[in-house]
């Protein structure tokens, strides 16, 4: 698999699992939760425009 494929995958799946973090931690009021959710989310968007980077440059 292309690194650019992959970096688009892990960060769409490091996105989605922020999301699920944040979530969980609004429901149980856990601010740490809530916010490793939102920083996992960040992380994934910028892995994921990475690997948009590398595809428009054919890598």
């Amino acid at each position: 698999m292309k690194s650019s494929t992959r970096d688009r995958i892990e960060g769409g799946a490091l996105q989605a699992s922020g999301k699920v973090k944040e979530a969980a931690g609004k429901l149980t009021k856990n601010t740490r939760l809530q916010g490793e959710g939102v920083a996992d989310q960040a992380v994934g968007k910028v892995q994921r425009k990475v690997g948009s980077l590398k595809k428009a440059v054919g890598r």
